[in-house]
């Protein structure tokens, strides 16, 4: 292929965060409500799309917890396959409850949902006491070793180094700047904060193109390649092709994260991934041909 740029997720790319982010996913409900979803759920809320952010994740997840206290009959897929019926993202899950419950179930589900306790939560759990401290300049309400420390390293030096050397790399991640910098850091990946995106630097998110489209022209790409691990990252290549025609914009889904095996790269083929492969260590060779 004949690419100038490439551009990489974090997330179930660079790095495994089954340990990690979607840890503290569950273990923030749990904290806060008693009760939670299974680990292999998030998958659910991440395949029925406008789920990048966890933080966002957390919330809707948590909406489905209180719902089937007040009687919500679905399912945990049933109600996400509902939320991409809708769309997809939190003001659908949002919309889901309301359909689907009495008012007055309803208004008890919003009275119970807290965001702002989840996420303080969430923050304790996947940063631990020290980092929290330092990144959230608060003081947590537990210590905790943070499961930020429990991402095993999925990128290889090699590849980092070929990629590094034939393309304009940058990086495009729904983290926030303070934790995407620890991940690069780890990893061993040097990025030009004008080649990064981060939660902090856009307030669409994926799967909107604005952020790709950027990268490219501060690239001076004619050619891209966007490599992620989630539907909503093939959708945010279809999105900047669509929206930037006089450029080429290729969408490369990794097995390394929550999509895997057979299921998981028609999912990827389904949603116009020029490519799906086993992890980004070959992606390099994927390139060359």
């Amino acid at each position: 292929m004949n690419v100038d740029a490439v551009v990489l997720d974090v997330d179930g790319v660079l790095v495994d965060v089954a340990d990690s982010y979607r840890q503290a996913i569950v273990e923030s409900i749990e904290s806060v409500y008693g009760e939670t979803i299974p680990k292999d759920g998030i998958q659910s809320f991440k395949d029925a799309g406008g789920f990048n952010n966890d933080w966002t994740l957390t919330d809707a997840a948590a909406l489905f917890v209180l719902a089937k206290r007040e009687g919500l009959s679905m399912s945990l897929d049933g109600f996400t396959d509902e939320i991409g019926k809708r769309g997809g993202g939190l003001s659908a899950a949002e919309a889901v409850v309301e359909a689907a419950l009495p008012a007055d179930a309803e208004e008890r589900v919003r009275d119970d949902w807290e965001p702002e306790r989840l996420r303080e939560t969430f923050q304790e759990l996947y940063l631990g006491s020290e980092l929290y401290r330092e990144i959230e300049g608060g003081e947590p309400t537990r210590e905790t070793r943070g499961f930020i420390h429990d991402e095993p390293i999925i990128v290889e030096s090699e590849t980092i180094a070929r990629l590094t050397i034939e393309y304009a790399v940058c990086v495009l991640t729904g983290r926030p700047e303070a934790e995407a910098e620890i991940a690069l850091e780890r990893v061993g990946l040097e990025v030009p904060v004008e080649r990064r995106f981060t939660m902090d630097d856009w307030e669409e998110g994926k799967p909107h193109p604005r952020a790709l489209v950027a990268l490219a022209e501060r690239c001076d790409a004619d050619s891209v390649v966007f490599v992620g691990d989630t539907l909503d990252d093939i959708e945010t290549a279809v999105n900047a092709a669509n929206a930037d025609p006089e450029r080429d914009y290729h969408g490369v889904g990794v097995l390394t994260g929550g999509l895997t095996g057979a299921e998981g790269r028609r999912k990827y083929e389904d949603a116009g991934a020029t490519a799906v492969l086993d992890s980004v260590n070959d992606l390099p060779d994927f390139l060359e041909g």
